[in-house]
């Protein structure tokens, strides 16, 4: 199985302020330094459980640590 976002992909990203995030986005997360694309799992609050598409789980984020959110994905 792949991801929805592979390696080479060109990711057109926006900014999240004022965006009402959902489960099922693909969102720019800043982890320990490094920014990442993962899917947001779940919602709790102002928290995010983020992941991959493979059943994975990274563990929960804040929002402000959320800077964008895919908009479009192209091979």
């Amino acid at each position: 199985m792949t991801g929805k976002v592979n390696d080479g992909d060109k990711v057109t990203l926006i900014p999240v302020s004022g965006i009402a995030l959902q489960v099922g986005d693909i969102v720019l997360v800043r982890v320990a330094g490094n920014d990442y694309l993962h899917l947001i799992k779940a919602i709790s609050e102002e928290r995010f459980l983020i992941g991959n598409n493979r059943g994975g789980l990274n563990g929960w984020t804040q929002r402000t640590n959320i800077f964008g959110m895919a908009v479009n994905i192209e091979d």
